[in-house]
């Protein structure tokens, strides 16, 4: 009978064996999700691997009885209200979250929300959207207030659909993605504004709401607020010849000294497709920026991370191969652990949020 914990103290040889082992024994049962960011002991395992939307889709399409999700806990979310009661989403290790899905919770844009209300109608007014990286209930929350949700790689077509519901759009939690997509729209700056959810009013004047076109949470990726304009301008004067590209959770100043800016599968795509002895500097995730540069440099590819000092998702990074190998053991026992649900309510009203997201950018 498999341990109730994970064993942190197996080998790696071993408890990559069990990993195999437990794999082979459930077969088409379970299904393993493994995000870009997720640590390569763990990611050589995954069936399916991507960004947010691809791994979304991926949920919503399997059939396995099992769907364990090497990623963080909004993605185990998504998996379990795209999937039939009959499944089962499951994250190895429940504390692995996302510190700018924290960022925005209910409470705080159900205040901004009302708040919105004493300078404008926010419901003929307003489209909500939210980041993929969100909890459920925020999900739930632009469900029902005609809003939608985006990922890293729809955000342009999730906005345009979005003026064309309404004038203006609350983005939560990620300002620089908000901010970013924005301004490759046409949005110039100072229609795009923050709203510090510490402050009343978003700290903002009636004028300032009034103008803006896109209100932007005060929320950022911990990884991505690590990059600096100065890390790109000290890496041309090196290698003048090199490319630079970067995720849109980076700020707004690495963007636009960025020759590419996109998703991660657009990154991995870019990077794929660029001509031997070519140079990159990335500024996502180092986990990806590592395997990339692994993958390619046979080919005389140079992949380099962005920022001097070691940066990755830790929460993410809490998936390990131990819990990996507890949470496939327990089910191949017939014990499912660390199941993801969302109540039916909230979970019909995110999948809305989500459809109309999938209906866009199909």
């Amino acid at each position: 009978m498999p341990d109730r914990q994970p064993m942190t103290q197996v080998s790696d040889e071993e408890c990559q064996a069990r990993i195999l082992a437990a794999r082979q024994a459930l077969g088409e049962r379970v299904i393993i999700l493994g995000h870009h960011y997720q640590r390569d002991e763990v990611f050589r395992h995954a069936d399916v691997t991507g960004d947010s939307l691809k791994l979304s889709r991926a949920a919503a399409q399997s059939r396995a009885e099992y769907i364990v999700f090497c990623g963080v806990h909004f993605m185990a979310e998504v998996a379990d209200i795209l999937s039939s009661p009959q499944q089962a989403a499951i994250l190895p290790d429940l504390s692995a979250g996302c510190s700018m899905a924290d960022m925005a919770n209910l409470a705080k844009v159900e205040r901004a929300w009302r708040e919105l209300a004493q300078v404008l109608n926010p419901d003929e007014a307003v489209t909500p959207v939210t980041y993929i990286n969100s909890a459920a209930d925020l999900k739930a929350f632009c469900g029902r207030h005609g809003g939608v949700v985006c990922t890293s790689t729809n955000a342009r077509q999730v906005l345009e659909w979005s003026f064309s519901q309404r004038q203006k759009v609350l983005f939560f939690p990620d300002q620089h993605l908000g901010r970013n997509t924005g301004y490759r729209m046409g949005l110039p700056l100072e229609e795009m504004v923050v709203w510090d959810f510490g402050k009343p009013l978003g700290g903002l004047s009636e004028a300032q709401i009034r103008r803006a076109r896109i209100i932007l949470w005060n929320g950022f990726c911990s990884v991505h607020q690590m990059f600096r304009p100065e890390h790109i301008d000290n890496f041309l004067a090196k290698y003048p010849e090199a490319r630079v590209i970067s995720h849109p959770e980076s700020s707004f100043e690495v963007c636009q000294k960025s020759h590419y800016v996109g998703s991660t599968e657009y990154i991995v795509k870019t990077i794929t497709e660029s001509p031997p002895g070519t140079r990159w500097l990335v500024g996502t995730e180092l986990n990806l920026v590592n395997r990339l540069h692994e993958r390619f440099k046979d080919e005389g590819k140079s992949v380099h991370f962005m920022s001097p000092m070691v940066c990755m998702c830790s929460t993410m990074f809490r998936i390990d191969p131990p819990h990996l190998m507890w949470t496939l053991e327990n089910l191949v026992a017939g014990r499912v652990v660390n199941q993801i649900r969302v109540a039916p309510e909230e979970a019909a009203l995110a999948r809305l949020a989500l459809q109309r997201m999938f209906d866009i950018s199909s």
